[in-house]
């Protein structure tokens, strides 16, 4: 438990093993030290060298032999009043940064089973409240496929994001994810013969595209110019689509 709160403090792994043994002995050689912390004796030196900068403990020679003594630990609160200071300088300066570039588009590509579940779940970070989609029922079938997509609608609907989607009935493959309201979900169906290869996700200034399995990947475009136009489109499609009755409703 002890070590797992050191680590939060940045002493991770052996570093917070060799301090916490430094600790309990109070004053021993570097063997005895790295003895105890259950580490070589080569990589306890560099460990050392490191508290030594840090402030954490010391070295004292005595009768030729040197030894390691901890310091007071009320060392790691100086420390962390320190870096807090030190953030406080800088943090003006870091946020003007940050600032700026926040007016500056961002593209991010992601490729692979992995980056296609990133950027869906990028989607849950939504903070408008509702989602605008452009789904390919068959490729999201097979990447990231049912059982990721089951999980990721379940997460959805545990965030409050309601989706109005639109799906290419030629595209379809079951009477899976209808219109639901317990399920915070529209569907319409595009007119005839729009075919829908990608999947795509409009929200707040971010344009999230999925391809197929073929293609295997995904990109997310942050850009507020960018996703208004996607957005003003997809309005567009949605107007000329084809409502669905929602589950339990006459067709």
């Amino acid at each position: 438990m002890l070590l797992n709160q050191l680590a939060q403090l940045g002493l991770t792994g052996k570093k917070g093993r060799f301090y916490l043994a430094a600790l309990e002995l109070g004053e021993a050689p570097v063997t005895a030290v790295a003895e105890r912390a259950g580490i070589g004796r080569t990589t306890a030196y560099d460990v050392l060298d490191g508290l030594v900068n840090e402030g954490l403990v010391t070295q004292i020679e005595k009768s030729g032999k040197m030894y390691v003594v901890a310091e007071d630990p009320a060392v790691l609160l100086r420390n962390l009043e320190q870096r807090r200071r030190l953030v406080e300088e800088v943090l003006p300066e870091i946020q003007a940064i940050y600032s700026h570039s926040m007016f500056k588009p961002r593209m991010r590509y992601y490729g692979g089973a992995e980056g296609i579940a990133t950027v869906l779940n990028d989607t849950l970070n939504c903070r408008s409240g509702e989602l605008r989609g452009i789904l390919s029922m068959q490729e999201l079938l097979e990447a990231p496929g049912p059982e990721f997509m089951e999980r990721y609608i379940q997460r959805r609907i545990e965030a409050g994001l309601k989706l109005r989607v639109v799906r290419s009935k030629d595209e379809e493959v079951s009477n899976a994810w209808g219109s639901r309201a317990d399920e915070l979900r529209e569907v319409r169906f595009s007119p005839h013969h729009v075919p829908f290869t990608m999947t795509c996700y409009i929200y707040d200034d971010k344009v999230a595209c999925i391809s197929s399995r073929r293609e295997n990947f995904a990109f997310l475009i942050q850009s507020a110019e960018f996703a208004g136009l996607q957005t003003a489109l997809f309005e567009t499609l949605w107007a000329a689509s084809s409502p669905i009755p929602a589950a339990g409703e006459a067709s």
